[in-house]
């Protein structure tokens, strides 16, 4: 078995879920979740077959994240993953439950704009993802000030009163 570390290349501010499941109908019924969730969504998704012909299953509202999730989904060929790439103001917390509610969908291993890097282990025919590493480690623990900051954010943008 082989470790890699595969990188999700994305622009910088660009959210994307990525996760696991389980059938070639996948990659339209997470763009009819996608659509339903959020009217006028932009968002590219690619799916990895993980038998048949195990093609690279692509749809989307927009080409060019739809090119993004196809050229990553490549990169990590882990079968049976998926990756959706969110347009500019589209985010994972407007759409992920809608995804969580797709029958076909086992987990979701991360949903972030951070850069991520995606722990895939090689073996044999396949690969599969053991996990993520999104983002940095911590630098230190929240203070009070801290704290209403964030939540002058959460306000600000509309997630609490």
């Amino acid at each position: 078995m082989e470790l890699l570390l595969v990188p999700v290349d994305k622009p910088e501010e660009t959210n994307f879920i990525l996760g696991q499941a389980h059938f070639i109908k996948t990659v339209d019924d997470l763009h009819e979740a996608l659509v339903q969730a959020v009217p006028g969504i932009q968002f590219g998704a690619a799916f990895c077959e993980a038998s048949g012909p195990a093609l690279i299953r692509s749809s989307g509202t927009d080409p060019e994240l739809v090119a993004m999730a196809r050229r990553n989904a490549a990169a990590i060929g882990a079968g049976h993953s998926f990756i959706v790439f969110l347009g500019a103001g589209f985010y994972p917390i407007n759409v992920l439950h809608a995804v969580h509610a797709v029958p076909e969908v086992c987990r979701v291993f991360c949903a972030t704009a951070n850069p991520t890097q995606v722990v895939v282990a090689a073996a044999g025919a396949g690969r599969g993802i053991l996990g993520v590493i999104d983002g940095v480690s911590p630098k230190g623990c929240e203070t009070d000030t801290d704290a209403a900051a964030r939540r002058d954010f959460l306000r600000r943008i509309g997630y609490k009163l």
